[in-house]
């Protein structure tokens, strides 16, 4: 059973914005904070680092209250986005520098580096210097690095966002795996969506300083607690709730659904009593995406995107969406469309 690893509840103000976070990691999870750009992500790991000072609130770290707690006796490593790299050093003093601090060792150092260098697939590159590294290796260094003082927290603050596309792919999976290999409590600071729902055990959508919904990947992807989240992660449509609902409580409010729970149909879909239909839908874009098509259209003046298994034939499409499927979002609450 899962218990809680790190607990946060973090109050600071500041010029920009006025940061009043709670949230919980469980041991052993990989949890992601995701958040639009000054939101209060990287602050709020320097807060859990103790490079900044938390006026308000608490941290607890398997039950020890590390509020007061001097940064270099908290057990957390941080990896930068920068990689913070010794240049005189080769990669195994590098790796090797927490260790030296702790006065461990030179047989156990090198031992340890070694270990290291194999979690993350750097065997040979012991006499290297930073400088004749690939940005993707220098992260890997500065990883292993993080990992040499066996912190009871690892934290990373966007690390992948100075990398291509294509390498972050292959880090991110690299990530994921050295987070299962070792076990290690891990919170991952990034702004990119799909990175944090294809690695995170735990997605903390954060926005203005405060947390917005904290929880498993799935759930805050499929069960969204507010538009604001549901519109954050991942992409979706929203349209004025009177317009397919007509009551006193829908007035007001906003229907949201995602692009793949739309279904197009060849023909007019029936006024059966589980879909809501949009019939006449105005092709405006379409994008094959390798295994599917993306669809940009418009119904009654509302954009509505969706995927479709062909090319449409014609520029005038018909499609449905399961009520199930659907949330109806008013204010700050939302619930699924009734049926």
């Amino acid at each position: 059973m899962h218990t809680s690893g790190l607990v946060c509840a973090l109050g600071a103000s500041y010029e920009e914005f006025t940061l009043n976070a709670q949230f919980a990691v469980e041991e052993g999870e990989l949890a992601c904070i995701i958040g639009p750009s000054g939101c209060g992500k990287s602050t709020t790991l320097q807060l859990i680092t103790g490079l900044l000072p938390l006026k308000e609130g608490s941290i607890t770290l398997f039950g020890n209250d590390l509020t007061s707690v001097p940064v270099h006796h908290r057990q957390i490593a941080m990896v930068f986005q920068e990689y913070a790299l010794f240049p005189h050093m080769s990669v195994a003093e590098n790796i090797a520098y927490p260790l030296k601090l702790r006065h461990i060792k030179k047989s156990q150092r090198t031992r340890r580096v070694d270990e290291l260098l194999s979690l993350v697939s750097l065997e040979g590159y012991e006499k290297r210097k930073s400088d004749e590294l690939s940005g993707g290796e220098k992260q890997r260094v500065a990883l292993a690095r993080a990992l040499a003082s066996d912190p009871q927290l690892l934290l990373l603050d966007e690390p992948l966002s100075a990398l291509d596309a294509k390498l972050r792919k292959h880090l991110r999976e690299e990530i994921r795996r050295i987070h299962d290999e070792t076990g290690i409590t891990t919170l991952y600071v990034t702004h990119d969506q799909e990175e944090a729902l294809s690695i995170a055990d735990r997605i903390i959508v954060m926005h203005e300083g405060t947390v917005m919904q904290s929880g498993k990947a799935e759930e805050v992807y499929h069960a969204p607690n507010s538009l604001f989240v549901a519109t954050f992660i991942g992409e979706g449509n929203t349209l004025p709730a009177h317009l397919l609902h007509q009551d006193d409580e829908a007035r007001g409010g906003v229907i949201f659904f995602r692009p793949e729970q739309v279904t197009v149909h060849a023909t007019t879909p029936g006024e059966y009593l589980p879909h809501l239909a949009f019939s006449d839908a105005t092709v405006e874009s379409c994008e094959f995406q390798g295994g599917r098509y993306r669809l940009h259209t418009r119904w009654q003046g509302h954009p509505i995107v969706c995927y479709c298994d062909r090319r449409p034939r014609t520029t005038s499409i018909n499609f449905s969406v399961r009520k199930q499927d659907i949330l109806l979002f008013e204010g700050t609450n939302s619930k699924n469309l009734p049926r």
